[in-house]
């Protein structure tokens, strides 16, 4: 337990850790499993292509998702993309800043312009008020994004899409096995796009997956992903090469069975931090309703209360092997590729406030206690803190947090 400021590695101390802790390291899953799926590959020879591994995968993920079709692939950047363009999404489609860079990325690389849309800061998802007062002539899709694995706007933003003619598709990469009064979320939109990478909680060391009801869509989407082709020597579509590997399957099937003990370790963690952080002035963590996978926990920061800022408490964190993340910091519309978007007061808001803090299979209960027990130090010393660093007397001022790995 940290006594005095002098004790916190921030300012020479020891590290509260050895190793780091890391929001989004990665589950494995029964490795003599996977080896033996990989080993199976190896022996068909059969490594890609729609291969076995490959459509047992699909074929898993389509029941977990509720849905007629999935249709996997390599990632879930270039499933967006697929998505859209079987969808028809051409000129502007509209979308919420807060969120993972890939999100708008995927748009811009086919020529589809991202018009960002504020959240409500309360739950940080998407407003449909705001999204209903952007659409125009050129708007041709609306992308909603389950962030934090909570469903965006379940209620009113499939009405609003058909209310304006406009197709829904739903970037549910933190979304997977998340439910909305015991429904999928992924049926809530026209089409869905699951991650796969190897930070999610379910993974196939990188991966991605469209699901839908829609056997139109599917199909067209099952001919993009590869390269076009519609048979042996018959391109219909302008395609891409999208496809999953069998050795990704085998890595997401593993995962797959992995997932009631990932659920369950998920959960327990989340609980564990609200229950350890509850009452501490200016520090909240985000509450999810029943059916969550639980596979983020955010904590938001008041500086205002605590005195010291979300950026400064990352910092102190890091020195002690406490990987944090600033979620999504800043909002896609402040990024350079995006400047000249209209200010979005909430999102920029948020965005200096969040802070992922790690959890998953890698993070033990007693763990958990201890990130608290320095969280709430540093809040309890937090004008005290921020003086120090002020003035210049701070050890370790120059510490920086490792470069962002995706979502």
């Amino acid at each position: 337990m940290k006594q005095t400021l002098g004790d916190l590695a921030f300012y020479g101390g020891p590290a509260a850790f050895t190793e780091p802790l890391f929001v989004g390291r990665p589950n494995i899953g029964d490795r003599k499993l996977l080896f033996e799926r990989l080993e199976q590959a190896l022996d068909r020879r059969w490594l890609t292509n729609q291969g076995p591994l490959v459509l047992e995968f699909e074929q898993r993920v389509a029941e977990l998702a509720g849905a007629r079709h999935c249709v996997a692939m390599c990632n879930a950047t270039l499933a967006l993309q697929i998505a859209a363009r079987a969808m028809g999404m051409t000129g502007e489609v509209i979308m919420p800043s807060f969120t993972f860079v890939a999100s708008p990325h995927a748009l811009s690389w086919i020529g589809v312009t991202p018009v960002f849309c504020d959240i409500d800061p309360e739950t940080h998802l998407m407003d449909p008020a705001h999204v209903e007062s952007l659409i125009g002539p050129a708007t041709t899709g609306i992308m909603g994004v389950h962030l934090w694995g909570q469903p965006c706007a379940p209620g009113t933003l499939p009405a609003l899409a058909r209310r304006h003619r406009l197709p829904l598709l739903y970037d549910a990469a933190h979304a997977v096995a998340t439910r909305w009064h015991g429904r999928p979320v992924a049926t809530l939109g026209d089409a869905s796009v699951f991650s796969f990478h190897a930070t999610k909680f379910v993974n196939a060391f990188e991966g991605g997956a469209l699901v839908t009801d829609d056997d139109g869509l599917a199909a067209t989407a099952r001919a993009m992903r590869n390269f076009g082709q519609t048979g042996e020597d018959q391109v219909t579509y302008l395609g891409t090469n999208a496809k999953m590997s069998e050795a990704s399957a085998a890595m997401g099937l593993t995962s797959l069975e992995a997932m009631p003990e990932l659920l369950a370790r998920n959960l327990a963690n989340h609980r564990r931090y609200a229950t350890e952080l509850a009452g501490v002035p200016g520090v909240r963590v985000l509450p999810y309703t029943s059916g969550n996978n639980h596979q983020y926990v955010v904590m938001e920061i008041d500086e205002r209360v605590t005195g010291v800022s979300r950026d400064l408490l990352r910092a102190v964190l890091t020195t002690e092997n406490i990987r944090c993340r600033s979620y999504f910091a800043p909002g896609c519309h402040m990024m350079d590729t995006y400047r000249g978007s209209p200010r979005l007061p909430h999102t920029e808001a948020v965005s200096r406030r969040v802070l992922g803090l790690p959890t998953g299979t890698a993070v033990r209960d007693d763990e958990v206690i201890r990130v608290c027990e320095i969280i709430r130090f540093v809040v309890a010393h937090g004008p005290a803190i921020a003086a120090k660093v002020t003035n210049g007397s701070a050890a370790r001022t120059s510490a920086r947090p490792p470069a962002p790995t995706p979502r």
